[in-house]
């Protein structure tokens, strides 16, 4: 499985940005997936996954009621919906694939390039 993350860039503190992960071979469409971000110095942080079918999400408390996770299996994307960003959003994201849904980084097999998300303040 290939993915490939996009949708990054430099936006205001408040303002809005939509991740998106296109994820392309076999049996892409039946993993669960994952976005992570790391930011400068600090270990990859868990930011929200959902199961392969949709039915179940996850959010890290530092972004829920904020940042949503969906993803349409007809189109192999899975997006990142992040809104009222804050400067402490700065980090490279990632997208990643695995067998189910988690918090660990280390569950998941197949990751993407990351890309940058930088808030203003």
């Amino acid at each position: 499985v290939q993915l490939q993350a996009s949708g990054g860039g430099l936006v205001q503190a408040g303002g809005s940005l939509r991740l998106s992960c296109a994820a392309s071979g076999r049996t892409s469409n039946s993993y669960a997936m994952g976005w992570f971000r790391q930011a400068p110095g600090k270990e990859r942080e868990f930011v929200a996954a959902m199961s392969w079918r949709g039915y179940n999400t996850y959010h890290s408390d530092s972004v829920k009621g904020r940042f949503t996770i969906s993803r349409d299996n007809a189109k192999n994307t899975v997006y990142l919906q992040m809104n009222s960003l804050k400067p402490e959003d700065t980090a490279v994201y990632y997208c990643a694939a695995g067998i189910a849904p988690s918090t660990m980084a280390t569950s998941y097999h197949y990751w993407g390039q990351g890309t940058q998300v930088t808030v203003s303040s």
